[in-house]
């Protein structure tokens, strides 16, 4: 079989066409379809309400996101708390805020991830197992996340707007996250 050679400006306009197009067609290559920051909202149903009630993780999140602490952080701290983990472990989270500072992945999407994975360290499970459970619970959370929003940060977020649309997001991914790890906690 003989090598395929394409002159390197030829490979990146066709790269970017490709990108593009994925983009404004939503072909294989996205991730998935795009979506306009509008149609995002920054204050909760008065059925997300209920839900962020009877949560203890949701109820906190405005107590760290905007007060110091990035998007991930706040996610984070409030798992760490739930699962009874020392706060200093913050720091893991630390390089996830803002979309990896690049505005990139949701630091809420992110340190969602983190959480699931840290409950599932705790289980009284062979690591195999744990494993498995954590692939499952990630999975659920990322189908849950894309229902609600896009991935990245730019996306969710643009530029000079308010940052309500991400404390939305941040509350309604602790209510999941609890759901997810709750059980875990229970079962360690």
């Amino acid at each position: 079989m003989k090598n395929l050679v394409m002159p390197r400006r030829k490979f990146v306009v066709s790269a970017s066409l490709m990108v593009l197009g994925s983009r404004l067609f939503g072909t294989p290559f996205s991730s998935q379809p795009y979506r306009d920051v509008q149609e995002l909202k920054e204050e909760l149903t008065s059925e997300e309400k209920k839900w962020i009630e009877e949560s203890s993780m949701a109820k906190k999140i405005p107590e760290y996101f905007g007060q110091g602490y990035s998007c991930a952080e706040s996610l984070m701290m409030v798992s760490l708390r739930c699962l009874g983990k020392p706060e200093d472990l913050i720091w893991v989270a630390s390089g996830f805020g803002g979309g990896l500072y690049h505005k990139d992945l949701c630091g809420f999407l992110t340190s969602g991830i983190m959480a699931i994975g840290l409950s599932a360290g705790m289980l009284n499970k062979e690591k195999k197992e744990a494993k498995e459970h954590c692939k499952h619970l990630v999975k659920e959370y990322w189908k849950w996340w894309t229902s609600y929003a896009p991935l990245h940060c730019c996306e969710i977020r643009k530029e000079g707007t308010s940052s309500k649309v991400c404390r939305r997001l941040g509350q309604l991914a602790a209510v999941k996250i609890e759901e997810l790890i709750g059980t875990d906690k229970a079962a360690a």
